[in-house]
């Protein structure tokens, strides 16, 4: 991921609902979720669910598909994880996995 790429993909998720929506995919595993399952889980209507959805599928951090007459939402998660990577990239001068979760202890040792 580049600098460009980061900053887009930090611009959407800087606004509440994107965050949220994001949260929701991940946790939604690779199966994704309809639109309107997403638009319920976050009590808001279909016309802004759609805006947010949209906005984040630019970015890259999202991905649809269509099923039947349903599209399902799905996070993108080597785009999250490229973001995390980008982040983290310089961590301890490059002696550990920036994703792993004892990063700083390494950092400190």
């Amino acid at each position: 991921m580049n600098e460009l790429q980061a900053l887009d993909a930090f611009a959407s998720l800087s606004q509440e609902t994107r965050l949220r929506i994001v949260r929701l995919l991940v946790k939604a595993g690779p199966e994704g979720m309809p639109a309107g399952a997403v638009g319920d889980a976050m009590g808001a209507s279909s016309s802004k669910i759609s805006f947010h959805l949209s906005h984040l599928e630019r970015s890259g951090l999202i991905q649809s598909r269509r099923e039947a007459r349903s599209i399902i939402y799905s996070a993108v998660y080597p785009a999250l994880s490229g973001l995390i990577e980008f982040l983290m990239k310089d961590c301890c001068q490059g002696r550990c996995d920036p994703v792993e979760k004892n990063c700083a202890d390494t950092c400190t040792d």
